[in-house]
């Protein structure tokens, strides 16, 4: 989920391009894990205590009324999904690097799709037994949902989160296309980076909607530091790859402050910032391998977690907000901690009897067999 000249030169010959420095050891990174659940717990608390809407009308009342408090801070929640963008600039490279444009591919299909068509008939079951937390959509509707192309199909969503599925997809074709295909080397990341930030400021002096469909420019500087900081795990600390996080973190707050009033509830700019910068330098902290001992078999499970739950919290958490609170009478705060509780122990079951099984053999059958990769 990088010694260096600062110019796009290619890595020195001693260090080969598609393979970690020799020494250096490559275990799974437990902690970003961690963070992977950090960001979805930021996000959840957001859509149940930072915003109204919907689960005002599951909560009997707004939110912020029932948790004055905790809404202040729960407000910021939304930019879980930038601190999502990092870590997965950071993990899409470091599960590409040599790989073939077939086995990325693969992989995030075998990835995504399981625990997202579950997660889309459990939200479609949920609304039809209570239309009042989301409204169902037709059948035809369904099936475009099934694809993870109803956006630019401009069909409603069944699942409101999946909006940043889209953003990822895109994500996932540009750096296929442009740094996959050819093979993923030092160099070519740092050109990846370099253009797309390029492209991102011309994207958005200029403006129009081809331009910010392809190129991103209101979430591009998150995954682009998520690239760069990967770099640094993999290469060491070369000043070209920390001038491109530099850069991506500046350029990511100016989005981040920019983007703070189209969420309706008042923020302040300085602690938005703040939550940003945590973010990238939560990332860097792995990168510079500062929490190599964070080792717990626990954040794991944490990382296993955090997908399905993602895609479930937001429509059944609402689903079960206004099911416990009221319609049985449960306190707001045991309503919180229950609807959190089985949001996860649902996501555990996602997990378990669906993307563990289901994902593996999704990703062979997509191989194929030896005679349809090689016709004659």
């Amino acid at each position: 989920m990088p010694p260096v000249t600062t110019t796009l030169a290619p890595p020195p010959a001693k260090i080969p391009a598609v393979t970690a420095p020799p020494g250096r050891p490559r275990p799974r990174l437990q902690a970003l894990d961690g963070l992977r659940l950090l960001a979805a717990l930021m996000v959840c608390l957001y859509h149940y205590t930072g915003r109204g809407g919907t689960v005002s009308e599951s909560w009997h009342q707004n939110p912020g009324q029932i948790f004055p408090t905790l809404h202040r801070a729960a407000v910021y929640g939304c930019l879980g999904v930038e601190f999502f963008f990092v870590i997965s600039g950071f993990v899409i490279c470091m599960s590409s690097w040599g790989r073939s444009l077939g086995d990325f591919f693969r992989s995030r299909v075998a990835r995504l799709y399981p625990a997202y068509w579950v997660a889309l008939v459990l939200v479609t079951a949920a609304s039809v037994l209570l239309p009042a937390v989301v409204h169902p959509v037709r059948a035809d509707e369904f099936l475009v949902n099934l694809t993870m192309l109803q956006q630019p199909m401009g069909v409603p969503r069944v699942l409101g989160v999946c909006w940043t599925l889209w953003v990822e997809v895109r994500f996932y074709a540009l750096f296929a296309l442009t740094v996959v295909l050819p093979g993923v080397t030092y160099r070519r990341v740092v050109l990846f980076c370099s253009v797309w930030t390029l492209a991102t400021v011309l994207s958005t002096a200029a403006g129009g909607p081809w331009t910010e469909l392809v190129v991103m420019p209101e979430y591009a500087p998150y995954f682009i530091g998520g690239l760069a900081l990967y770099l640094v795990h993999r290469f060491g600390s070369r000043p070209l790859s920390w001038g491109i996080v530099a850069c991506s973190w500046i350029l990511g707050m100016r989005l981040t402050t920019e983007g703070l009033w189209h969420h309706g509830s008042p923020r302040n700019p300085y602690v938005a910032m703040a939550v940003i910068t945590l973010a990238f330098a939560a990332v860097a902290a792995v990168a510079a391998g500062w929490t190599r001992r964070a080792t717990w078999s626990w954040l794991t499970t944490a990382g296993a977690l955090t997908y399905p739950f993602y895609l479930v919290h937001e429509h059944l958490g609402w689903f079960v907000i206004r099911v416990l609170h009221r319609g049985w009478g449960v306190p707001p705060w045991a309503t919180l901690a229950l609807t959190i509780l089985s949001m996860l122990g649902l996501a555990w079951l996602i997990h378990r009897f669906v993307e563990a099984p289901f994902g593996p053999r999704l990703k062979t059958a997509l191989k194929g067999s030896p005679q349809a990769r090689h016709p004659v």
